[in-house]
């Protein structure tokens, strides 16, 4: 995700020199500074003097990454965090003074400058953190805003797990295709991958038509795709799909209390 979001910065005209990345991999950094310019770093305390000091670190190993930097002075700087499950609090209490923090969630496909980043501003952040946390954000994708820091938890359920969820579905088109039907896995992937695509940007294209008319919209009474919508009703797709993301939303909160 740090490759991502360096790349669209990048990209976006932000000066490369401008940009520190750390990483106890000199191998990470040797590729990013080839292919960005950007400056590198094997020690945080270097990346940790910048004014936006974004954490892009497993939940897992964050505390250990904080308390290291807590000795610095962070009055002056704006945290961003795309540490999954870990609250602003806890990120404060690791880092052991008052901060501004924001916290993001992306996901992978802010890797092709196609993500979907939710954002939550903890108390203490001005407009202008706001703003500077969404245009860094937008290097990858679009952003959308949520009020409580709850609202995270529910945009990981509909953007940060979901692209999983596509390809769960379009993993059991193609193995179907191929086992049921006798297509080669070559021409069901072809199918498949294009298919997906071209029905995101109908959605995408026609933001005046809810997903239930553009469904019906190709679904001729007593056709086939009628007869396979049919069978997914049947089964109990709609329940669960719900039980899924409900799930997803259940261990973001354990991961919470966990981290």
């Amino acid at each position: 995700m740090s490759h991502s979001i360096i790349s669209g910065l990048v990209k976006g005209g932000y000066p490369a020199d401008a940009i520190i990345a750390s990483n106890p991999s000199s191998g990470k950094l040797e590729e990013l500074k080839g292919r960005f310019a950007i400056r590198t770093s094997n020690d945080n305390l270097d990346a940790a003097a910048a004014e936006v000091v974004i954490l892009a670190v497993k939940p897992q190993i964050l505390k250990q990454v904080c308390e290291s930097l807590s000795h610095i002075d962070f009055s002056n700087k704006l945290v961003v965090s795309i540490a999954a499950g870990v609250t602003c609090d806890r990120i404060r209490h690791y880092l052991g003074q008052a901060i501004r923090v924001v916290r993001a969630m992306p996901n992978t496909p802010s890797l092709l400058g196609l993500g979907m980043t939710g954002l939550y501003a903890a108390p203490g952040c001005s407009e202008g953190d706001r703003a500077l946390s969404g245009r860094l954000m937008q290097a990858v994708g679009e952003v959308t805003w949520v009020d409580q820091e709850s609202g995270i938890d529910q945009v990981i359920a509909c953007a940060g797990s979901a692209p999983a969820y596509f390809f769960l579905l379009m993993e059991a088109m193609e193995e179907s295709a191929v086992n049921s039907l006798g297509v080669s896995r070559e021409q069901a992937r072809a199918m498949i991958q294009q298919t997906a695509l071209g029905a995101a940007e109908m959605v995408k294209q026609n933001p005046d038509l809810s997903l239930a008319e553009l469904r019906n919209r190709v679904t001729s009474k007593g056709g086939t795709t009628a007869k396979a919508i049919e069978h997914f009703e049947q089964q109990g797709l709609r329940s669960t799909v719900d039980g899924a993301m409900k799930a997803a939303v259940k261990r973001a909160v354990e991961m919470a209390e966990q981290f």
